[in-house]
This record gives C-alpha cells, structure tokens and sequence, in this order.
C-alpha cells in the first residue's frame, strides 16, 4: 500500500492519535513537514490518503502553501483518494470543495460537548454515538461544502464535522493525545488569555484536569472515525 501522508503546518500541531491508530492497523505514513518549508508535491497519486492537521494560521492567509493545498485536495478527490481534515485541515478542506472559512461568533478552546446529527451518513461514520465531549481550540469555522454532509454540531459552533464520500472534514480536534493538550496549553498561553472571556474557553487547569475523564471516550470516537476512514484508502 502507498503511504498516508500527513501535513504538518505547525511544531505542535503534530498527527497525535491518527498517527497512533495507523500504526496499530499496519498502516505506512510519511509526516510532510509543511512548516519547515516542504513543498506541498504536486500530485496526490504517490497516497493512498491526505490528512491535514491543526495550525495557528488561517485558510485565508496569503500563504504560498495555502493555494497548493488546495489544488492537492481538488486533486485527490477527483482520484477518490480520501482526504481527513482536522480544523485547519477541515477548512482546508471545505474550502477546496467550494465552502467559505470566516470567523466563528465565539472562539471555543477546551473540552466540550458535540451531538451527532440524524440520518444514516452521521450513524455511518460515528455508530451509536450520540453525545461527546471534544476538544477544541478554534477561532474560525468552515460552511459546509455543497453536496457534503453535516454529521456534528456544538452549541458554538454549528459545524462541526463533514462528510463528502470517503473525505471527512473535523472542526473539532479528536486527534489530541494527553501531551500534546499540556502542550497547547503551554504554547498558546498568551492566545488563550485573550480568549478567556468567550463562553466557549477552559482555563489550562480545567482543560487538563479533565483528560482522564473525557480523553478516552473522545479517543474511541476518533477510532470510529478513522476506521471509516481508512475503508477509503487507495492502494
């Protein structure tokens, strides 16, 4: 099987749990490290699947990288080679497929609480889920993209997650592990006091205090994810 390629756009924004889960179903992947001033390659046929992580920049940004992103993405959903987005992946994504990426009402950073919507393409990818708390650190949020599906919302943020065929676009952040949230939280300090009068921000200390409690169940949710996923990866 051809590698899984995964963007990286920022140091502490790495693949987390997607990393974990692929290497548990024997899956190759190769890290592309955008932020270290790697080319985004010009053809998606050397993948079986593009995942796009996390970063501080926005979709809209002058960018070079931004624009060659989203020709990779146009081009590998004509191959039907499934593309995974999570929040500035996710806007990368949608924004690809015709969605538009404008500044949330609130910024929503920590744990909280995301419903699956009806209907069998949201039971498809998230089973019997119904409820979970996700983790999110986001200040913008995507539309959703003509002719793809709505599958999670927040009470913040109604778009939460998107379905096109085998591509699946995540405002929230199921990929966190326990060490990248304590990292977050050290890096993005100053960012997160400047938020700290929005209904939808945690402290640090309430965000990390309650990984036991939430991290698990949030991880089994992204395993459903990425095992639907996964059905989609080319050879």
């Amino acid at each position: 099987m051809k590698p899984v390629t995964i963007f990286r756009h920022t140091p502490s924004e790495g693949p987390g749990h997607i990393a974990e889960f692929l290497r548990s179903q024997g899956i190759p992947f190769v890290l592309h490290l955008v932020d270290q001033g790697n080319p985004i390659p010009a053809s998606a046929l050397d993948s079986s699947g593009l995942v796009f992580m996390g970063g501080p920049m926005s979709v809209n940004d002058d960018l070079p990288w931004i624009a060659d992103s989203l020709a990779l993405i146009r081009a590998a959903v004509t191959a039907n080679i499934p593309v995974l987005g999570h929040c500035l992946g996710g806007q990368l994504l949608a924004k690809a497929l015709d969605g538009t990426v404008s500044a949330n009402p609130v910024k929503e950073i920590g744990w909280g609480t995301v419903t699956a919507l009806g209907g069998p393409l949201a039971q498809h990818w998230l089973g019997e889920a119904r409820q979970f708390d996700a983790f999110h650190w986001h200040g913008e949020t995507f539309s959703i993209p003509h002719a793809a599906t709505r599958i999670l919302e927040s009470a913040y943020c109604p778009n939460q997650a998107f379905v096109l065929g085998p591509h699946l676009g995540l405002q929230c952040h199921v990929e966190m592990t326990a060490p990248m949230i304590h990292e977050w939280c050290r890096v993005g300090a100053d960012y997160l006091a400047g938020a700290a009068d929005s209904p939808a921000v945690q402290s640090a200390a309430v965000m990390q205090a309650e990984i036991p409690a939430k991290l698990p169940a949030m991880t089994a949710i992204a395993d459903r994810l990425y095992g639907r996923w996964i059905e989609g990866l080319q050879p």
